[in-house]
């Protein structure tokens, strides 16, 4: 059988649309910057950005700093996260699988009609999936128990104001104060509740949708919630947790670096080097972890959980 190539005229087209986005990007984001520059300039908006300067005031009740725990659950998430990101992108584009996964039906879950046969890079993304919702009830579990929830959740209508004001700060190149170990800034507020509980719920919702467990001779039920809008809604997500990730990571490298690791990794808030090198050992496990997802090293895993074949 012949192997089918790609027309050169589409992978150039691709390319070209390529060299011309970054650019516009770049252009884009120059004239982002003059236009809130300018805006900041206007004695309304400055007026505006003194009246809101960027930070929602927290309940009298809420924690300072970060516990031990959701240090390792920041791990865990983004670990998790790269992968389900990594296996995803492999599961839509993936033409030809790299072997093929079918479930035990002697384990501990049974049912009536036959396990479906999926690819190997699918089951590697529903089990990541499995890990990282497991992974985050026990982080929301934590977060109500210990009132950490306070720090990501808005609790004032004022929230919006100061946010708009700290987007206008960041647009301007003129950023506002940072000082996560006792309160997040507005938009940093918002950007963490979107995450944890908008984007999260509904990357499960419809990634369940679009799975082999979901019943596929419930009428009903899949008229109310039609697997269409489910990819429609999936693949956005992942794009935002994307974006998400890449303006996190950005922030934190240019925010003050070494404090933020070691809120974030140290547990502490000083300048030390103690969180840039648990940082750095985070990051090796999840190249490490990136390099070894592959078929030699997957099959016999999956093949502890099911059939394992090509």
């Amino acid at each position: 059988m012949a192997t089918p190539t790609k027309k050169p005229g589409a992978a150039t087209g691709k390319r070209s649309r390529l060299y011309w986005a970054v650019p516009a990007v770049l252009v884009a984001l120059v004239l982002a910057v003059l236009a809130a520059r300018l805006l900041m300039g206007l004695p309304a908006v400055a007026s505006f950005v003194a009246d809101y300067p960027g930070q929602s005031e927290l309940p009298a009740s809420a924690p300072v700093g970060f516990p031990a725990w959701l240090a390792w659950q920041h791990f865990l998430n983004g670990f998790f996260l790269l992968l389900i990101i990594r296996t995803g992108w492999q599961v839509r584009t993936t033409t030809r699988p790299s072997g093929h996964w079918t479930r035990n039906n002697k384990g501990l879950i049974r049912t009536r009609n036959a396990p479906t046969k999926i690819s190997l890079e699918l089951w590697f993304h529903l089990t990541l999936d499995a890990l990282w919702i497991l992974n985050g009830l026990v982080f929301a579990v934590l977060l109500f128990a210990t009132g950490q929830w306070m720090r990501i959740v808005p609790t004032s209508w004022d929230v919006v104001p100061n946010a708009l004001s700290a987007a206008l700060q960041y647009a301007s190149l003129d950023w506002p104060t940072e000082d996560g170990w006792i309160n997040y800034n507005a938009l940093q507020l918002l950007a963490y509740f979107v995450t944890v509980f908008i984007a999260a719920p509904l990357a499960f919702i419809t990634g369940l949708r679009m799975s082999s467990a979901w019943p596929k001779k419930a009428a009903r039920l899949n008229k109310a919630y039609p697997i269409e809008w489910a990819r429609a809604v999936h693949f956005p997500v992942m794009i935002y947790f994307v974006a998400f990730i890449v303006v996190h990571v950005f922030l934190v490298l240019t925010t003050g670096a070494l404090r933020n690791l070691n809120h974030m990794y140290g547990v502490s808030d000083d300048d030390g080097w103690f969180g840039f090198w648990v940082f750095l050992a985070s990051v090796a496990v999840m190249v490490a972890a990136w390099f070894l997802a592959r078929p030699i090293f997957l099959r016999p895993i999956a093949s502890l959980m099911g059939k394992v074949s090509r």
